[in-house]
């Protein structure tokens, strides 16, 4: 990643920050083709930053849709490591392995419009029917850590948590607040992009129609479409 797009910035002599404001993952053959990407966060470069921060707090701003498990889980436990107060702050977004890297701080602040997303790990594989079921269980294995990770930070059962990533659950800061994925709730900044409002709006309404579904479930037969299939295919 480029250096000065991934520099840690010192703020004063007892505040460092740092922006994670893109994919998680590791350099890859593209960026060696054709440069690296200065939105990617990387696990080997965050720790040669890391060990240049010499002030007692830092704090990490995030506004990520994710990227890699392993990577993710690296960075977490390098924050974790750290000796001084770890703030993490979502700027808009926190998905995936963002969330995870998230779960690091010692304080963690959701704006009112900011968005936490845990899920399954998931991915690619090909071969035949036992090269399948090995790989499922291979996915139940790499999601566990994310799974304890959560667990210990918010105190909620092992169950509760997977059954939200089960569901691939979007989390506000109102739930992020009272499930204890965060320790507080800061005033939305004026300035927050459109584009986040947007998602953010989408989201509070697929919510809406998981509750109405819910309401009429008791009534009905459970049927296959659930609310987020209903809300990108309203005529099925």
């Amino acid at each position: 990643m480029n250096k000065e797009k991934f520099a840690f910035q010192k703020v004063d002599e007892n505040n460092t920050e740092l922006f994670i404001y893109g994919e998680i993952r590791k350099k890859d053959i593209w960026d060696v083709l054709f440069g690296d990407d200065d939105t990617r966060t990387g696990a080997f470069e965050f720790k040669d930053a890391l060990a240049q921060v010499d002030t007692p707090n830092l704090t990490v701003r995030i506004n990520s849709m994710g990227g890699s498990v392993s990577e993710g889980l690296a960075i977490y436990n390098l924050l974790s490591d750290f000796k001084g107060n770890v703030t993490t702050i979502v700027d808009g977004f926190a998905c995936s392995a963002a969330s995870v890297v998230f779960m690091a701080g010692h304080k963690r602040i959701v704006p009112e419009s900011g968005l936490l997303m845990i899920h399954n790990a998931w991915g690619y594989a090909e071969g035949d029917s036992n090269a399948m079921k090995k790989y499922a269980e291979d996915l139940e294995k790499i999601t566990q850590p994310s799974v304890n990770i959560y667990v210990s930070k918010t105190g909620l059962s092992e169950e509760k948590v997977k059954e939200m990533m089960d569901k691939e659950t979007w989390i506000t800061s109102a739930e992020a607040l009272k499930l204890n994925f965060a320790t507080a709730i800061e005033k939305d900044d004026a300035n927050q992009s459109l584009e986040n409002h947007y998602l953010y709006k989408m989201v509070m309404k697929l919510k809406e129609l998981e509750k109405v579904q819910e309401v009429v479930t008791l009534t009905e037969e459970p049927k296959e479409q659930d609310a987020w299939t209903s809300f990108f295919n309203p005529k099925n």
